[in-house]
């Protein structure tokens, strides 16, 4: 089973790379401090880069709050961090800093071909002291399944993922390397007008205290699993296997439900039609969307509006758990999370 585990992460996150790369994935963007981001997330940082490598946070005191999801930045960080990792077998040093910058219409005459919007920006740079690369290599570094490194160690997909996300949230990822001479990777995020966040739900807060989950999905496994995963936190889960069945439950379950948890994509009544009618039935319930379906016409083809709370498939029951607490957090904005019309 634990090999089984393995194998499903691992194709599960080639799957996620390739979406982030094609910018198809569904982001959850927040307002968020990049320097509370690199100070949570320090403690992986020194588990990825192990004992021979010094880890190092320069956070500036002039970055200003960024709108990115906080999670594919992690996913960014770590990304950077193996990369660093690999480029200094014999140890050294992984940098974070952050700090304020300007993009001006000089910028755009330096980066030939990238079209760069002046403005504000805050920067997260991420230096090693590896053996670096030289300018031919540097100038594949982003393209998918490109790597150095022999059969079997890599994908090639991990700085193609960063440059994918990086794109997805609308900055730019520059990056500077000498052989000999390490590598920085500087990622440029337009600074927010609005006030950063002051951090995600812990997960080590008390999960549910017997709160009704209704749980709605085609696919009789994936509905097990998500529902023993919810009860085994405390919540008090319901079942349906579709829109229809959702409808019927809602309408003879006499404790209010906390949260409907939908699959988007299901045969009679799609997750947004579903969301419309729990809106009428139960205004104000929270909505949790999930897919394995990430691509373009989720958004675009108005399956989903574009601020709807999302949670992609395949998760753990950890990060559905998770997802579930905050969704109950946040639901009291009486956010529906379903598109107009």
């Amino acid at each position: 089973m634990e090999h089984v585990r393995r194998a499903a992460e691992r194709t599960a996150a080639v799957t996620a790379q390739l979406l982030a790369f094609s910018r198809r994935q569904v982001l959850n963007p927040q307002v968020l401090d990049l320097n509370e981001l690199i100070r949570r997330f320090e403690p992986t940082l020194r588990r990825l880069m192990g004992e021979d490598c010094a880890v190092v946070l320069r956070p500036g005191a002039a970055a200003h709050p960024v709108k990115a999801d906080p999670g594919q930045l992690e996913q960014v960080l770590i990304n950077l961090a193996l990369n660093a990792r690999d480029s200094m077998p014999r140890g050294g040093t992984l940098t974070v800093e952050t700090f304020a910058a300007t993009l001006t219409e000089a910028t755009a005459t330096l980066k030939p071909g990238v079209r760069v919007y002046p403005g504000a920006y805050s920067v997260l740079a991420v230096t090693d002291t590896g053996h670096g690369m030289d300018e031919e290599t540097l100038s594949h570094i982003f393209e998918p399944f490109f790597t150095t490194k022999g059969v079997g160690r890599g994908t090639g997909l991990g700085l193609s993922t960063v440059y994918g996300i990086v794109k997805q949230s609308e900055g730019y990822v520059w990056a500077y390397s000498e052989p000999g001479q390490g590598t920085t990777f500087k990622i440029y995020l337009k600074v927010s007008t609005e006030p950063a966040l002051s951090g995600r739900v812990e997960a080590d807060k008390p999960c549910g205290s017997g709160e009704v989950i209704l749980v709605v999905e085609d696919e009789d496994s994936v509905r097990r699993i998500a529902g023993r995963a919810l009860e085994d936190a405390g919540f008090t889960v319901r079942e349906a296997g579709s829109g229809k069945q959702a409808l019927e439950l809602l309408s003879t379950i006499e404790k209010r439900i906390a949260l409907v948890l939908t699959d988007v994509v299901m045969p009679g009544m799609s997750g947004k039609d579903l969301a419309a009618n729990i809106a009428q039935m139960s205004p104000g319930t929270p909505v949790l969307f999930t897919s394995g379906y990430t691509d373009g016409e989720i958004v675009r083809r108005g399956l989903l509006a574009p601020d709807a709370a999302f949670l992609q498939k395949p998760f753990t029951p950890d990060v559905l758990v998770r997802a579930v607490r905050e969704r109950l957090v946040t639901g009291n904005a009486g956010r529906d999370g379903a598109a107009p019309g």
